[in-house]
């Protein structure tokens, strides 16, 4: 991946026609979900659609001028640090709401990477439209904020609450499952091919800790290096480090505990009743934060962590 400081005039403009050209496609997809029962928040995503259509035309202009007529292929999953969109147009209902809230994050992630863009550049022309574009961005950041308050059962400070949730989400729950889901998941196959091979609660706890430390400084790393957060407003990268670490670190302790039991029997039983109950936790918190039904995460959820028990069970007892 690029970091967007290595990015040239022209990877930045390319970059930023890719990027108009999604959400106006995100925004007109929107509208066809939200049209039959929210009409006027369908037209709405129609006019936000046309806005950013008109951005693209003006980014393309000014590539066009600058650099001639053969854009880079550069997307935003290309270059580090930058948001990919959550597919919540791919489910099979929406509400305006979560629309909205996700437009209000792809408004405040595009303002600050013409901010940032505008900064780095030095030619003027370009300069100034990444600079106005900025502009407009915090305008349709705002205006998505209200619109989402229209659409809450209560009005006041909703466009606070809104913005502390989507921040709430963005800093602290994507990383924390992250972990959880990491933690719980990968640590199975060791700890469980260990209990299974050795009869020994002490050895697979020592093979379980070993997992559960590991990942987290993994994890803790990965996260915090995965994104400086002054793109995509996400926070400070080590706090979102500390958290994905230790949500990492606590996903594997918890099935990993019981072998602090003397009884393999009892430990091994009790392990199995922990990572069910990790496995329904994590489908409860996709399910409440983001915007996946339940039944849906858990089952996701749970045929991952049956196939990684299953591994380390087959090679524990090979």
């Amino acid at each position: 991946m690029r970091r967007f400081e290595d990015l040239s005039e022209a990877e930045i403009l390319a970059l930023a026609v890719a990027s108009e050209e999604d959400d106006q496609q995100i925004y007109a997809n929107y509208s066809d979900k939200l049209r039959r029962e929210f009409p006027s928040a369908a037209n709405t995503f129609d006019e936000m659609a046309a806005e950013e259509a008109e951005h693209r035309r003006q980014l393309i202009e000014m590539y066009r001028a600058k650099f001639g007529e053969r854009l880079p292929f550069i997307r935003r999953e290309h270059v580090k640090g930058l948001l990919v969109r959550r597919p919540l147009w791919l489910l099979p209902q929406i509400r305006p709401e979560a629309c909205l809230l996700q437009a209000e994050q792809m408004e405040d992630e595009a303002r600050r990477f013409y901010e940032k863009a505008a900064a780095k550049t030095l030619d003027l022309d370009i300069r100034k439209l990444l600079g106005d574009l900025a502009l407009v961005e915090a305008g349709h950041e705002q205006h998505a904020a209200e619109l989402g308050a229209k659409f809450s059962q209560s009005q006041a400070g909703k466009s606070e609450a809104t913005r502390a949730r989507h921040l709430f989400v963005l800093q602290i729950v994507q990383p924390s499952l992250a972990g959880l889901m990491d933690g719980s998941v990968s640590t199975l196959a060791p700890l469980f091919a260990a209990a299974f091979a050795t009869n020994s609660s002490p050895k697979a706890f020592l093979v379980g800790l070993a997992a559960a430390v590991g990942a987290g400084i993994s994890m803790g790393f990965a996260e915090a290096l995965s994104d400086d957060g002054k793109v995509t407003g996400r926070g400070k990268p080590w706090i979102r480090g500390l958290v994905c670490g230790m949500a990492t670190a606590i996903g594997g302790l918890g099935h990993t505990l019981p072998f602090l039991i003397g009884s393999f029997s009892v430990a091994m039983g009790l392990a199995v009743a922990v990572v069910v109950v990790e496995l329904i936790i994590i489908s409860w918190i996709r399910a409440r934060f983001m915007d996946t039904p339940f039944l849906r995460a858990a089952f996701q959820v749970i045929i991952g962590g049956l196939l990684v028990f299953l591994a380390g069970v087959l090679i524990g007892n090979a």
